[in-house]
């Protein structure tokens, strides 16, 4: 009965103004759960403020203590379907996302390019309205990013970024999550970006200020991010007060660096480049030459599949590599999108720091 009752208390909620105030009786804190992401799209952390992504990792963190560490079974998205597109393969992805929601309660249907070919046998609209008559949320793994607004804007369920030639959200927040646990915080953090342009990247530099990280980067010339994200993720640098630098040298990006990151040389569809991209890249690979010149907690991040080319064994394999928690958080965070997205579930755990 006592169990119960505390039950009871701790769940109790208060209303103070056009706030809802959920009161932790554990630790004898209000916390103010402003954040309201139920029924969004997930294309771009360009869409989302400081608060709202941590909100998303508080939650990833939940039901990682919740489910694995605790034991409980959370069916919360018991009756909901999740329809996957994915034009492009994968490992970490589509094992995430599809054990994930069912460990949920919920129902994966996968759709490879043989099952729907977007806007080839069915425009973008008419997918978009079907998918929306048939399942509760869409995740698309797709070439063009165009492709997903287009799906986002005639869908009526939310539609999730599986990666798009642009960006690629969920991963950077299994990154954040592998950091935050191993850090304890993520503020002051400088994160060293050495590699291509791309759309890991361009996550990084649309959230990495909000969570008061700085960021240097290193691209060979010609392979540098998109000039108009550029120019955002300045903003944000300046709006937080972080530091964002670019550069073509990678000894030179590593600097005093907590956290160095790389990614694939070549991307899918970037095949017919192989031979060019190995070039221009030959001195971008990290290893423990780069490490010396980073902070000394460094450590190593790669949202895999990785090639030795990118980052020697000596590093890769080392005690200071997270890249297989960040494979494993890559499950933990894409749950709490979904949950996120399609309930009003609100995290238990107190709140980590961030």
């Amino acid at each position: 009965m006592l169990f119960n009752f505390r039950i009871l208390l701790n769940n109790a909620t208060l209303r103070n103004g056009h706030n809802i105030v959920v009161r932790n009786f554990w630790h004898g804190q209000p916390l103010l759960n402003e954040v309201k992401l139920k029924g969004r799209d997930f294309l771009t952390l360009k869409n989302f403020t400081g608060e709202e992504i941590k909100y998303i990792l508080w939650l990833s963190a939940d039901l990682k203590f919740r489910i694995k560490q605790k034991g409980e079974y959370l069916p919360l998205l018991q009756g909901k379907s999740l329809g996957m597109i994915f034009e492009k393969r994968s490992t970490r992805t589509r094992l995430s996302t599809e054990t994930g929601f069912a460990l949920l309660g919920g129902h994966p249907c996968f759709l490879t390019r043989q099952d729907i070919h977007l806007g080839v046998n069915e425009s973008l609209t008419d997918t978009a309205r079907v998918l929306s008559s048939m399942t509760d949320v869409v995740l698309a793994r797709v070439f063009n990013h165009s492709d997903l607004d287009i799906l986002a804007k005639e869908a009526s369920i939310p539609i999730v970024n599986g990666l798009s030639d642009t960006y690629h959200p969920i991963q950077i927040l299994a990154d954040y999550l592998t950091l935050q646990e191993h850090y304890g915080s993520l503020k002051g953090l400088t994160l060293s970006w050495i590699g291509d342009g791309n759309n890991i990247l361009h996550s990084i530099m649309m959230s990495a200020a909000k969570f008061g990280m700085h960021l240097q980067v290193a691209t060979p010339k010609g392979y540098e991010p998109d000039l108009s994200i550029t120019k955002l993720a300045e903003q944000y640098a300046k709006e937080n007060g972080t530091k964002l630098s670019l550069t073509n040298d990678p000894l030179e990006a590593a600097q005093g660096a907590n956290v160095l990151i790389t990614d694939t040389w070549i991307s899918m569809g970037q095949e017919e480049e192989k031979k060019m991209r190995l070039q221009a890249f030959q001195n971008y690979q990290i290893t423990m030459k780069t490490a010396k010149v980073a902070a000394s907690d460094w450590t190593f991040l790669h949202c895999l599949p990785r090639k030795a080319e990118e980052v020697d064994d000596e590093v890769f394999y080392s005690p200071r590599s997270l890249v297989f928690p960040e494979a494993e958080n890559r499950k933990w965070t894409i749950m709490a999108v979904m949950v996120s997205l399609l309930t009003d579930y609100s995290p238990k755990l107190q709140k980590p720091k961030f």
